[in-house]
């Protein structure tokens, strides 16, 4: 589904470019050192728009001193206060978050608008099933996609009668199927981009099942600008996610993307370890654009592992690196290093 361009910072969503991964911060946005430090990591695994909450004044003035020393646009976050937002903008902040029916009156939504209409940054318009007004949770019964829609539509048309039309929408659920079916009604009814993600998927291995699941089923129609994993735990865990789920899909390319078989009673090498481990190194050579194979035993393990660019078949206490079909025995200890020789090569291009 074709939607309009829109720019943040220097990067661009909508329009048929590339779908961006986004993450939130967890510190205390005045504390600026730490949320340096965190996006820096967020930088480093793939993010590419970070969103800090803005709660107070001091919040939304430390975005000045945050933007100097980051390389990714910045979203501030605010809820209630039309201050906040304005303060905000003023300190650079490359677009906002705000629902406008829990900002105040409309004086107080064209205040906002109007800042950030003479800076030209976009307005993230956000409506969670949490969020829902009552009159349309009495008039559909309930949290529905089609009162997530309307809810949402609503919102943005309080911008858009301002004279303003630089918008994101977001509608998120905690549940998958409501998300999937309210994406596929908000696509039809809007051409603005849309940030994807499924609310309050809850923690690592539970979020993860839920978040691919339901941004499979919505990136998969075309429908999806920016996403974000919602993830109770570290927010470097939903980039690589996001990143995973992109490349799945087809929608990203680069990176190095690493299979393996699962355990069974031929393993003789510690291959969860393993994989685990070459997942780790792999994610420091997301410049390049190859697959790694990790095969558990002397089966199936050659075969499949030479259909990739660099693959590892381990046996009892010992493992063979295979390379463009030709295959070097090395100790299990001395496996790894042997790898990242290999990957430092290709990147050298040798």
């Amino acid at each position: 589904m074709k939607t309009k361009e829109v720019h943040i910072g220097d990067r661009v969503i909508g329009g048929g470019n590339p779908v961006l991964i986004q993450s939130m911060t967890n510190t205390k946005t005045e504390d600026v050192a730490s949320t340096v430090a965190q996006i820096l990591k967020l930088e480093k695994a793939g993010c590419d728009i970070i969103r800090c909450t803005a709660p107070t004044m001091e919040a939304a003035k430390a975005i000045g001193e945050i933007k100097k020393q980051i390389h990714i646009p910045l979203v501030a976050d605010i809820h209630f206060d039309y201050k906040l937002a304005i303060a905000s903008i003023e300190n650079g902040a490359d677009k906002i978050r705000i629902n406008p029916g829990n900002i105040g009156s409309r004086d107080r939504v064209k205040a906002v608008v109007d800042c950030a209409r003479e800076r030209n940054i976009p307005i993230r318009v956000g409506v969670n099933s949490g969020s829902l007004e009552k009159d349309l949770l009495e008039k559909y019964g309930g949290v529905t996609a089609e009162a997530l829609v309307e809810s949402a539509l609503k919102e943005a048309a309080v911008i858009e009668d301002i004279g303003y039309d630089n918008l994101v929408i977001s509608i998120k659920s905690s549940d998958v199927l409501t998300a999937v079916k309210a994406h596929e009604l908000i696509a039809k009814k809007t051409d603005h981009p849309l940030h994807v993600g499924i609310t309050e998927a809850g923690t690592l291995k539970r979020g993860l099942i839920k978040s691919s699941i339901g941004l499979g089923l919505i990136l998969s129609q075309g429908i999806g600008d920016t996403i974000r994993v919602s993830l109770t735990a570290d927010p470097v865990e939903e980039v690589y996610a996001a990143k995973e789920i992109l490349k799945t899909l087809g929608l990203r390319r680069g990176g190095i993307e690493v299979v393996s078989c699962p355990t069974c009673g031929r393993t003789q090498i510690d291959l969860i370890g393993l994989a685990e481990q070459v997942e780790k190194i792999a994610a420091e050579y997301d410049d390049l654009d190859l697959k790694i194979a990790v095969m558990g035993c002397v089966v199936n393990g050659p075969g499949e592992a030479r259909e990739a660019d660099l693959g590892i078949a381990g046996g009892k206490g010992v493992g063979l690196l295979i390379k463009n079909g030709e295959s070097k025995k090395y100790p299990e200890n001395e496996l790894l290093g042997a790898l990242r020789n290999e990957l430092d090569q290709i990147r050298a291009g040798k």
